[in-house]
């Protein structure tokens, strides 16, 4: 067994260090893992079945669905009214923009479920207005990077729904409900951060808005924010199924777009497009991480895992605090859905064990994650946010730091105090 278990994590890390994208990887380490103690057929069959067995729940079906509805919003004109909204709220304040940048990647994502659209959303937006007035260009990728993870915790989410997949059923609708003051948590921390930035900068206040337009923004974003209502809302009352909901939500996004008049036949078409391609590299991922788990499970990783962890210490705490490490490590190379694919049958037992709530633990780990978008090597958040701001990821390193800092604050509270997550799903059992 102790072989097997070498070549899967050796091939996987040598796979990756050579620049085989990370779904390859997967797949082929499970497969050499395979070989290695099955006959060739049996192997990639074996390997074959497993990815397609992966793909065979209806609950996956809501991702390609919340993907499309987060494109719809970015070329839908639905992205630029909730920005206008958040911009006639709190812009007036001394570095407004900065606020804006947060609030915005806040609503946009979470309505979205996409970090990576709301970074590209919100950074191609509000990027030229904020160099127009000086504001600095690093800082502004690091703060947009940083807020466009937190639409990952606030529902609906996608890694959510993988979460539930890979737990073996936990409630979606609890951990939607879970992620709510764990998101906002995250969000206003980071505009702690930056109003300590602006205060040392000395940005003056923006123009003032009167109460006129701050109505007639939010009336403008009113249709999109009711989109939060509904999905949620059905889910929650059991209405509908999150898959459901998902459907829902394109519906009401491209009738919403077809209202503003923002999205033409030929964007459509750019829409969709960019849906199947966005949806074709998340289920190649999940189909290899489902095999991977499966590979584990044959190899009796998890229980092995289990046992090593259990022996280090016998308290909650210490074991909470080691899988935050780990998890904090995993997310450096490794995209969030396979992670959590992956990781999830291995530290959920443990901490069923210790009497851990499953519903937390998914906050947990996707809090984890949500920083490894933002850090190299892998950071697919920061490669984007990076981009569209036109800097380096050297000079956004430095700004990133105190945003890192209080990311890992958020996420020991979430982690160590339960109630922060499961108060909200406590107040509808």
């Amino acid at each position: 067994m102790i072989s097997e278990i070498l070549i899967l994590v050796i091939s996987f890390i040598v796979l990756l260090a050579i620049g085989v994208p990370v779904a390859w990887s997967i797949g082929l380490s499970c497969l050499f893992t395979m070989l290695a103690s099955l006959d060739s057929l049996i192997a990639f069959t074996t390997v074959a079945q497993r990815m397609a067995t992966g793909l065979d729940s209806f609950s996956l079906l809501a991702i390609p669905f919340f993907i499309l509805a987060g494109q719809i919003m970015n070329q839908g004109g639905i992205a630029q009214r909730l920005i206008n909204f958040a911009k006639a709220l709190i812009g007036s304040l001394p570095g407004g923009l900065v606020y804006v940048n947060v609030i915005a990647a806040m609503l946009f994502g979470a309505i979205s479920g996409s970090a990576v659209a709301a970074a590209s959303a919100i950074g191609g937006i509000l990027g030229p207005p904020m160099e127009k007035e000086n504001y600095s260009r690093e800082f502004g990728a690091a703060v947009n990077v940083t807020a466009s993870t937190t639409g990952l915790v606030i529902p609906p989410s996608n890694v959510l729904i993988v979460y539930s997949l890979a737990s073996g059923g936990v409630s979606i609708a609890s951990l939607f409900l879970a992620g709510y003051l764990p998101g906002i948590l995250m969000g206003l921390a980071l505009m702690l951060v930056a109003a300590i930035w602006i205060k040392k900068k000395k940005y003056p206040a923006g123009n003032s808005s009167s109460f006129g337009k701050i109505l007639s923004t939010f009336l403008k974003a009113l249709p999109s924010l009711l989109l939060l209502l509904v999905v949620i809302g059905g889910i929650v009352s059991g209405i509908f199924t999150a898959t459901e909901a998902s459907g829902i939500a394109v519906l009401y996004c491209l009738i919403l777009s077809l209202i503003y008049r923002e999205l033409d036949r030929k964007m459509l078409y750019n829409v969709f497009l960019s849906s199947v391609g966005t949806t074709a590299i998340v289920m190649l991922l999940i189909a290899t991480s489902m095999s991977m788990s499966w590979v584990m499970s044959y190899e009796n990783i998890p229980q092995s895992v289990s046992e090593a962890l259990l022996a280090l210490s016998d308290n909650k705490y210490v074991i909470l605090l080691i899988i935050n490490l780990l998890l904090l490590f995993v997310g450096t190379f490794m995209d969030m859905t396979p992670a959590v694919l992956i990781f999830t049958p291995i530290f959920l037992p443990v901490m069923e064990n210790f009497g851990v709530d499953p519903v937390h633990f998914g906050i947990i780990m996707v809090m984890n994650l949500c920083v490894g978008l933002c850090t190299p090597p892998v950071g697919s958040v920061l490669f984007i946010g990076v981009g569209v701001a036109k800097t380096t990821i050297q000079k956004v390193i430095k700004p990133l730091l105190p945003l890192y800092l209080v990311m890992a604050i958020v996420l020991l509270l979430v982690t160590f105090i339960p109630a922060i997550s499961l108060w909200l799903p406590g107040l509808f059992e």
